[in-house]
């Protein structure tokens, strides 16, 4: 009999906590994240937008991207974008006027973080001609590759947000977000590699209904 209780006791308990689970999580909107030793997977889309590179073929995964804070048009059905060119920033920050800007005219910019603002970045790639700025980081700083783990790292999130210090009267009128881990420096390493001047991709693309172990992550990071 007291087993019995014991047990009956244990199985009211896991669906209290379930129930409690549901409500303040998926029922309330709230995201879970879930980690590991080995894996690192975030449970709610949220506000992350992702995108898939088609071309070329060693770069063929889905990427994850957080959309700029508090500028920019959003990554959303009516920017519904297949087989649009990710061209490169020459220079790489994409703090000055591009070199290549008749490359990125009508296509979406990758920049390289650092030397000036998301928000500067932002203007330039737009006043450039492109229809979208993707920033993400190249080197990792000696404090990261010190202090965090590799995993973490990867999953490093910065939000990009106005810059105080550029006329209020500026705006950015293109989308932008910010690419984790070291996506855009595996990007850029191999389209210099394989002598190519851009990828191709679809953004974004709609993982609403999609499982993570459905989607086709990049080999050099977990979610």
């Amino acid at each position: 009999m007291q087993t019995q209780r014991m047990k009956l006791f244990g199985f009211i308990f896991v669906l209290v906590l379930l129930n409690i689970n549901i409500s303040n999580g998926i029922g309330g909107g709230h995201s879970f994240t879930y980690k590991t030793i080995t894996s690192f997977v975030d449970t709610s889309i949220g506000s992350d937008v992702f995108f898939e590179i088609i071309y070329p073929p060693e770069l063929e995964y889905t990427y994850k991207l957080r959309p700029a804070k508090d500028f920019g048009a959003p990554f959303n059905a009516s920017f519904l974008e297949e087989g649009i060119p990710l061209v490169p920033t020459d220079p790489p920050h994409g703090c000055q006027i591009a070199k290549n800007a008749k490359e990125l005219k009508g296509r979406i910019a990758l920049v390289e973080r650092g030397d000036c603002s998301f928000f500067a970045k932002s203007i330039m790639a737009e006043e450039a001609g492109a229809k979208a700025v993707i920033i993400a980081d190249y080197h990792a700083s000696s404090l990261e590759e010190s202090i965090i783990s590799p995993i973490w790292t990867d999953h490093y999130y910065v939000d990009m947000i106005r810059d105080d210090t550029i006329s209020p009267s500026k705006t950015v009128n293109i989308p932008a977000g910010f690419l984790l881990g070291k996506n855009g420096k595996m990007i850029r390493q191999t389209l210099k590699r394989l002598n190519q001047p851009f990828a191709l991709i679809n953004i974004p693309v709609n993982l609403t209904y999609t499982s993570f172990d459905k989607l086709h992550q990049p080999p050099w990071l977990f979610w």
